[in-house]
């Protein structure tokens, strides 16, 4: 209870001059007082929570992981080609319920002697926390400058394709469901004859007809015979260095999008569904999702120097442009940023998907809340992500790294200058990742300096995927570092319970990609989407890992299904893999490992 105290000023206040005015404001400042400390004392702040002990090591080497990604010049580059990195996946190509891994490579200027181009990798996970390269023998040596990659089974025949982007021509690569796959860019009607810069990519079923379509971002109409040199321009200076020039100053390019015509062919459709309609762009990550809830797949699209694209699904095989409109095409200042990679997850349980966005050095991340009306709010300082603006970062992922079911963030940092490097700045080529842990409250608490050498240890990295490899609960995340090996990471510290969910598509595609899960237990609800693409140009597994924290089970899973079907079961065990097909008749059809 609260002290009931009663008094007037009046009589203060009337004839008794200044002396007792100063009076009066002393007694309401003593009433004022007293009333805070009783209320402190009757409801007390809660104490802030307590992170997880965690320890992020990095296994590629044990783990077979050792072939470097070439990325240009290591001490300067002449060309913006040379700043973006590449991707990475996380996929099963054989269906033995162990996710493998494929990393595409890059090139440098100067070439390399025949026979040592660097190719992209394959590598078999073994079950056993290892890997084996079959590159070689899968038929996936692809060289060039090859930057990201998605994986979709666009033809519905059980087996999971690829799709590479590259400055120069993309790659089809359709699983043989042997062990191998084949090119069919061509076959397929990919192919374009001239080079074009390929960034981002996504399979989605935008029509929902149960066949997987793909989208294409663009970056920089870029040609080295008309390129600018380093500091011959405002576009080519930075922090009064000479630099590789762009992408301000270059010129820009639209995104694509091709529909499955179901025969294994591609129709391109990029005028008229409207994802062409734009102006010209410098854009890098496609993500995926239904945004406004509305059971039809968006594509968000981070861009460089210019305006996030968010096209929204119109439901006729036609989508508008509306970042501007929904908030998420700046940042809360109202201004353009470089977005580099970007996420997407229901970060504080409320059942709409947020977005966060990578950014330049000497700006943060950008955190957009989901205002479940299809606008955003820029959230990045209230949620605690203003606080680091020295690092240049690319890919980013949600990832639930302690399992206590609320989704934290993880960011692979990497600078485009090899040149800040012993210059006094507050930058350098190589940097730590960056990783914050969620309060459960709106909030995000940085513990990157505590979470172990696979966080603190510097890296120029780029493309990041995440899956948990070895299938015992931990989410682990690989990453396509520049210059280096990749990273594989994996959290040895503390962990709570979990639930791992494969979906199987029938009426939806058969990768069951957009499809929306979301598993309640007790009042907390989490929600994820199955996806193609995101993080930065990079493929995650399509497995749906969810933490339980100290639950032993899911009180309810619910599937949406991309064909509109929704699937419930109930008192699901934890720490398992469980296998749902989508059921025809509307009956819960489960397959459990």
């Amino acid at each position: 209870m609260l002290p009931i105290v009663r008094f007037s000023l009046l009589g203060f206040s009337r004839g008794h001059g200044i002396m007792n005015r100063r009076l009066a404001a002393a007694v309401v400042a003593l009433w004022v007082l007293t009333i805070s400390r009783a209320a402190a004392q009757s409801h007390p702040a809660a104490p802030p929570p307590t992170p997880p002990k965690v320890n992020f090591v990095d296994l590629a080497e044990r783990a077979g992981l050792t072939a470097k990604t070439e990325d240009g010049g290591d001490k300067t580059k002449r060309y913006i080609i040379e700043t973006t990195g590449s991707g990475a996946a996380f996929f099963d190509y054989d269906n033995d319920g162990w996710p493998d891994i494929f990393v595409v490579n890059g090139s440098r200027l100067e070439g390399f002697p025949k026979g040592q181009d660097p190719t992209s990798h394959l590598y078999h996970n073994r079950h056993d926390g290892t890997f084996a390269d079959v590159t070689e023998k899968a038929g996936v040596g692809l060289v060039g400058w090859g930057q990201g990659v998605c994986a979709g089974d666009y033809d519905n025949d059980g087996f999971v394709d690829l799709f590479v982007t590259f400055w120069g021509h993309d790659v089809l690569l359709h699983n043989n469901g042997d062990g191998t796959f084949t090119d069919v860019t061509r076959k397929a009607g990919l192919w374009h004859d001239d080079a074009r810069w390929s960034t981002g990519c996504a399979f989605l079923d935008y029509d929902r007809d149960g066949r997987l379509d793909l989208f294409i971002a663009h970056y920089v109409d870029f040609d080295p015979q008309h390129t600018p040199e380093p500091g011959s321009g405002a576009a080519c200076l930075w922090k009064g260095m000479p630099v590789m020039c762009g992408p301000r100053g270059l010129k820009g390019t639209r995104s694509e999008l091709y529909h499955n015509n179901g025969d294994g062919t591609f129709t391109d459709v990029s005028q008229a569904s409207g994802v062409a309609k734009t102006g010209s762009y410098y854009c890098l990550t496609a993500l995926t999702g239904d945004f406004d809830n509305d059971g039809w797949p968006d594509i968000y699209v981070a861009c460089d120097s210019t305006p996030n694209l968010l096209f929204h699904n119109n439901r006729n095989g036609t989508f508008t442009e509306t970042a501007v409109e929904a908030g998420v095409a700046f940042n809360d200042g109202g201004r353009e940023q470089a977005g580099m990679g970007a996420d997407a997850a229901d970060y504080d349980g409320e059942g709409w998907l947020d977005i966060v966005k990578t950014s330049f050095s000497d700006d943060t991340a950008t955190l957009y809340h989901n205002n479940h009306d299809g606008t955003f709010s820029d959230v990045t300082s209230s949620a605690g992500l203003a606080r680091n603006s020295q690092f240049l970062g690319w890919g980013t992922l949600f990832v639930d790294i302690d399992n206590d079911g609320w989704p934290d963030l993880f960011m692979a940092n990497g600078h485009i200058y090899p040149e800040v490097d012993n210059k006094g700045l507050n930058n350098t080529f190589r940097e730590r990742k960056i990783l914050y842990w969620n309060e459960r409250n709106g909030k995000f608490r940085d513990i990157s300096l505590d979470a172990g050498p696979g966080i603190t240890t510097p890296f120029n990295s780029h493309g990041v995927a995440a899956a948990d490899f070895d299938n015992d609960g931990a989410v682990g995340i690989l990453v396509n570092n520049s210059h280096d090996r990749p990273s594989l990471l994996k959290n040895l510290g503390d962990r709570g319970n979990w639930i791992l969910l494969k979906l199987e598509g029938t009426k939806s595609n058969r990768d069951a990609i957009g499809a929306r899960v979301t598993v309640r237990v007790g009042d907390h609800q989490q929600s994820q989407e199955v996806r193609s693409g995101g993080g930065y140009i990079s493929q995650s597994d399509f497995r749906l890992h969810f933490g339980l924290g100290k639950a032993t089970k899911a009180d309810a899973i619910e599937i949406r299904w991309p064909s509109g079907q929704v699937q419930r079961l109930e008192n699901v065990t934890a720490n398992r893999t469980v296998k749902i097909r989508e059921s025809i008749n509307a009956k819960n059809d489960v397959m459990k490992n």
